[in-house]
């Protein structure tokens, strides 16, 4: 619980993933929080590698994203005071049920890639440096895949929005698996890789620095940490679920 020498109306700053704010749950943990402690929580979502970057700027109290090379990164280079791991699930590639590059169903990634790849089948790729455009890149990259041509279409936007684009010209997506579950516009779109253990997606969040940034919140934005990696905060993020299915695993270990 907050001190009593917090006010009430204490807030804090999250740069945040999409992910996390287009499935919904922040809307399903922040007032679970902010009744608790009394400190509002506001969200800025962008991309992972964008969130980095407003935070190193000393625009946020938390960074809360899903790419842990970066992550470590950003603490090793003095911006985070300590990275925790706070939940993960997984990436998946979704496609159209003409499914022209014969993927569905395939488990290794790298070779879906590459049938995708030799097939010129239609591929969005966000292109925006978040954490789900840097994994994609890794695994093209481990499959020994250049990706270029113009069967491979960048859209420079958000996970929903790289969606929409994608199924609409008909092209294969990776997507993270809370934002496919909570998205509206699937059309005849269906998960057609899962599986690979190389899809797995960790999420850390970390506290940054007061000495890189002296306006940071530290006490609020260590309660907003330690209440998330605390057994009722993982609790919660276990217990969101949309239409039956759990969207985020908690595996805080601090």
């Amino acid at each position: 619980m907050p001190s009593s020498g917090l006010a009430q109306e204490a807030s804090i700053l999250v740069q945040s993933t999409t992910s996390t704010a287009n499935s919904g749950l922040y809307d399903h943990l922040l007032p679970v929080f902010e009744k608790k402690t009394g400190i509002r929580v506001n969200v800025v979502a962008v991309g992972t590698g964008q969130a980095i970057k407003n935070a190193q700027n000393c625009d946020a109290d938390v960074l809360l994203v899903h790419a842990k090379a970066a992550e470590e990164k950003f603490v090793k280079d003095g911006f985070g005071v300590q990275r925790f791991d706070l939940m993960y699930n997984d990436f998946v590639i979704v496609g159209p049920d003409s499914d022209p590059a014969k993927v569905s169903g395939i488990k290794d990634v790298k070779a879906a890639l590459k049938q995708i790849a030799d097939a010129q089948a239609l591929f969005a790729s966000r292109g925006d440096d978040s954490g789900t455009h840097k994994k994609e890149q890794s695994l093209w990259k481990t499959a020994q895949i250049e990706p270029t041509g113009t069967w491979y279409r960048s859209t420079g936007s958000g996970m929903g929005a790289t969606l929409n684009t994608g199924i609409g010209m008909g092209a294969y997506v990776m997507t993270d698996r809370a934002t496919w579950i909570s998205f509206g516009n699937k059309g005849d779109y269906a998960i057609d890789v899962e599986g690979d253990d190389a899809m797995f997606n960790q999420y850390g969040v970390i506290l940054v620095n007061p000495q890189k940034c002296p306006n940071v919140k530290t006490e609020e934005g260590q309660f907003f940490i330690d209440w998330l990696t605390s057994p009722e905060g993982q609790e919660e993020i276990r217990k969101y679920e949309i239409g039956g299915q759990q969207l985020f695993f908690p595996n805080a270990s601090k």
